[in-house]
């Protein structure tokens, strides 16, 4: 944790709460059980003899102040809390600095894909792709793409759309028998609703999932968001069916929650970028805490596989925005 060391030996600094419980010792005192963290990692804490009305009440994904002392409990660092506070505008704090972030800032991502956005040459397709876009960019500029695994950060739904586009012009280069239209709108389009199946913390990390996202999830309410905006601007049927297909069937499979598997090229196409994307960002992210000629752990969802760092390159889930 990158904290302060006072004079006295305390430890003063910014962090987020990633989890909160509130609990009682063996004399019936309520105190705070808390994980805290930031980029550099995380730490459990306690704020023994808690009373709401002097030290405050919090949540987890909330961004805080503490100062305490860090001892040793059971071979691992505890922090013992003296004061807390919540983050005031003063300290002038940018929350991005404390969780895991994309690499670029949002409004830029959003620049890029409004950009691959209007290069589609179909009026229609490029009409409702950018009213869709606009009706939700004040929260795409944040809102990471996962609850776990890949691109699970603040920013994470604008990174991982862009990567998917790169690829995709990538491939309609190679193969010119692809509609790059639909290629290009399905791919900006496909997780458009993760801004609604998940809920969120201030911090922009998932806390859960949302009733809807448990009960529809995104796939669904992306074909059913494209439906309702192209009756509103009276686009055609054919091009809205095919970009709804895209969506529902971009899992791939029924066992990875797609509603239909692709049945057109483009749609084949954008469920295999976007699984690989999703799959070098888990390997690399992986692989980021194994050591040169090491194992990871057996990852669940790259089919239970360990995975090998053989070094050659420096290991990051990065990929370029140009």
């Amino acid at each position: 944790m990158n904290f302060t060391t006072l004079s006295n030996g305390t430890s003063e600094g910014y962090c987020i709460i990633k989890s909160l419980e509130k609990k009682m010792n063996v004399k019936g005192v309520p105190y705070l059980d808390l994980v805290l963290c930031d980029k550099t990692g995380e730490i459990n804490a306690k704020l023994w003899d808690y009373k709401e009305f002097i030290h405050g009440e919090y949540s987890a994904g909330e961004l805080i102040k503490i100062r305490g002392t860090i001892t040793q409990y059971n071979g691992a660092d505890q922090l013992r809390i003296d004061k807390i506070r919540a983050v005031a505008e003063s300290d002038n704090i940018d929350i991005g600095d404390f969780v895991p972030s994309a690499e670029y800032p949002g409004k830029l991502m959003l620049d890029k894909i409004y950009s691959y956005i209007e290069s589609i040459t179909d009026t229609q397709i490029k009409t409702l792709t950018t009213a869709l876009i606009k009706d939700c960019e004040d929260k795409l500029v944040f809102w990471p793409a996962a609850y776990k695994l890949h691109h699970a950060m603040r920013g994470g739904l604008l990174y991982h759309t862009l990567s998917i586009l790169r690829l995709a012009d990538s491939v309609c280069g190679i193969y010119p028998s692809v509609d790059r239209d639909l290629l290009v709108a399905g791919a900006v389009l496909h997780d458009i609703c993760k801004i609604d199946e998940f809920d969120i913390s201030p911090a922009g990390i998932v806390t859960n999932y949302s009733v809807k996202g448990e009960l529809l999830g995104h796939l669904v309410m992306g074909s059913m968001k494209i439906q309702q905006k192209a009756k509103e601007l009276g686009i055609d049927d054919e091009c809205v069916t095919l970009l709804e297909h895209m969506v529902i069937s971009h899992h791939g499979t029924p066992e990875f929650g797609a509603a239909v598997r692709p049945m057109f090229l483009e749609a084949e196409l954008l469920s295999q970028l976007d699984t690989l994307d999703a799959t070098v960002f888990e390997i690399a992210d992986t692989l980021t805490e194994v050591e040169k000629g090491g194992f990871s752990p057996r990852q669940w969802a790259l089919d239970n596989r360990k995975l090998y760092n053989h070094g050659r390159k420096n290991i990051a889930p990065k990929a370029k925005l140009d």
